[in-house]
């Protein structure tokens, strides 16, 4: 029987590795959890098999250890899959971002053509790891897209914004001021949620700003706003690349990489009106959403986390650990991180 770990940093790596953890389950293997942030663990208790020690994961013995974070053990049993905890939105340059090779993995299941052929071309170069396009676990649970609308219904607006600063919509007082007076004027519903990493006064805010048509969720399970919701309202996050995958229109304000695919504007003044324009699903936003789509994403029939497993499986039977770099400095901070110092 195999035995798989789902190596996790953050809350919001748990939507990731439960649609995974149903697939390994699903076909008779063992699954349990480790998360390398000691506060985040704690708040995971009791909702999932959570191994919270070095020794305990080293006694489990993973064949597989299947990883949302850009870094991973090195001394863990097991190969080392990439799974990301993220679709790329080019927050980060090039050296620290979605295509940094961090050389501690065996396998990455990539999402789309456009992760898959830089990583194809990555492994030509680097040669210790193998690429498999998979599609992203996370998402499994967003397909099929049901359309359940009431006529009547006013249109729902989900709001997301990432926690970095300058990028950040929640932390700017004139879109927040915006946002409160159309709140209040009737014409839409809106649902809100922000980056778990947000600092706890902004969180604040935007509970303080509730009313009929303004709920905050304070939650990392994005899926069923996101079926809720007819357009989002967001900044630069990947939070909008999941929304997209239903082939609906997404608004932006200030995105640092604006895409055709978005309606992008400068001026929070120029909210209502981008809403409006959204809300009519404009044929030319839409094709280049149905393109952007086929690139980063092209499957909704929600087998992707059997597809991540089918890869692994391959891979043990079929492939050898090659030797990866030597990678003391990181191996030194992981180690450090997790109190371990053995040698074997």
């Amino acid at each position: 029987m195999k035995r798989f770990l789902i190596y996790i940093s953050q809350s919001y790596g748990v939507p990731i590795g439960m649609p995974l953890q149903e697939e390994i389950a699903r076909r008779g293997f063992g699954v349990k959890w480790f998360c390398d942030e000691e506060s985040v663990a704690q708040g995971l208790e009791g909702k999932i098999d959570l191994l919270r020690s070095v020794s305990e994961v080293m006694e489990f013995h993973p064949d597989v250890v299947l990883t949302a974070t850009n870094l991973v053990p090195d001394f863990f049993p097991g190969i080392k899959v990439q799974i990301f905890h993220g679709f790329s939105v080019g927050k980060r340059s090039e050296s620290k971002g979605h295509f940094n090779i961090r050389g501690f993995f065996d396998l990455y299941c990539t999402q789309g053509p456009s992760t898959t052929r830089p990583f194809e071309e990555l492994q030509k170069k680097h040669r210790y790891f193998k690429v498999v396009e998979t599609g992203w676990s996370k998402v499994d649970p967003l397909f099929p897209i049901e359309v359940r609308k009431d006529a009547d219904a006013l249109p729902t607006v989900m709001i997301s914004s990432t926690f970095t600063t300058r990028l950040s919509l929640a932390k700017n007082p004139v879109v927040i001021r915006e946002l409160e007076r159309l709140s209040k004027s009737g014409k839409y519903r809106f649902i809100a949620v922000l980056h778990p990493m947000m600092e706890r006064e902004v969180v604040e805010q935007f509970r303080s700003m509730q009313n009929d048509h303004f709920t905050f969720y304070d939650t990392v399970d994005l899926i069923p706003l996101f079926r809720e919701a007819d357009v989002m309202l967001s900044d630069t996050t990947s939070a909008i690349t999941e929304f997209v995958l239903q082939k609906k229109p997404v608004v932006t304000i200030n995105n640092n990489r604006p895409q055709p695919y978005m309606i992008n504007i400068t001026e929070p003044e120029k909210i209502e009106e981008a809403l409006e324009y959204a809300l009519e699903r404009p044929a030319e936003v839409m094709e280049h959403i149905e393109e952007f789509v086929a690139q980063t994403h092209p499957y909704s029939d929600s087998r992707s986390s059997a597809r991540v497993i089918d890869a692994c499986l391959d891979f043990l039977e079929h492939e050898k650990v090659r030797r990866k770099p030597l990678n003391l400095i990181r191996r030194y901070k992981i180690r450090k991180k997790l109190g371990y110092w053995k040698i074997w």
